[in-house]
């Protein structure tokens, strides 16, 4: 498929020799959140949303759900659904299932640090899917189900990486396995298609899928 002939591990990183090419263009967007009512695209580096707003990037699981999970939180400004960690410019949906980009399903939100923090977002993403999965969530298999935190700033990375230690503690304590989030700088963000922008108020009994382990952040 997409012009490879040999069988790929849906299940495994491929080398990035052997990704696809993709495109120099963006996928088109609509220009403003559904639910919302904002600016889909907000971001505080070029201007589109309020001075002082701040950029989380979370890997966990069919992005449809995730970006309803966070869109809810109140503080949150803008979401919007991509594709992130490989090495794929501006790829299609389709491309990102075949397993040929390494890249995951990811959502961007843009919060008022002085409504929601960032450790607050980060309890949420723990509690709402099973990051100890690996590459997969519940019954969807791939590399695009990877658990991640792409983090903007050492002081993310420090948030990100104390609470995964806190909530992987936790879960050993339970009988869960290790976490395989994968925490690193924030990788370029490929804006998803419009179609699944805030697809779950476009169809709202889609497909929901985050088996999380019904473990609370302690404390």
């Amino acid at each position: 498929m997409f012009g490879r002939s040999s069988w790929i591990n849906k299940s495994e990183l491929i080398p990035e020799d052997r990704t696809l090419a993709g495109r120099t263009q963006a996928l088109p967007l609509s220009a403003s959140h559904r639910v919302l009512g904002v600016d889909l695209l907000a971001d505080p580096d070029n201007g589109t949303a309020p001075a002082g707003f701040e950029l989380a990037y979370f890997g966990l699981g069919c992005f449809w759900g995730a970006e309803e999970l966070f869109w809810q939180v109140p503080g949150v400004f803008t979401t919007a659904v991509g594709y992130q960690g490989g090495t794929t410019p501006n790829p299609t949906y389709e491309e990102v299932c075949s397993g040929q980009t390494n890249h995951t399903e990811a959502v961007r939100v843009v919060f008022d640090p002085e409504r929601v923090t960032y450790a607050d977002l980060v309890k949420k993403f723990f509690e709402v899917h099973d990051p100890t999965q690996g590459f997969r969530q519940g019954n969807d298999v791939g590399t695009q189900y990877r658990s991640a935190l792409y983090v903007n700033s050492p002081e993310q990375e420090a948030v990100a990486r104390d609470l995964t230690a806190a909530y992987g503690a936790e879960l050993a304590r339970r009988g869960y396995g290790t976490i395989t989030t994968e925490i690193r700088p924030v990788p370029t963000f490929y804006p998803a298609e419009a179609y699944h922008q805030q697809y779950l108020d476009r169809v709202p009994n889609g497909y929901r899928c985050h088996a999380n382990t019904g473990v609370p952040f302690p404390g």
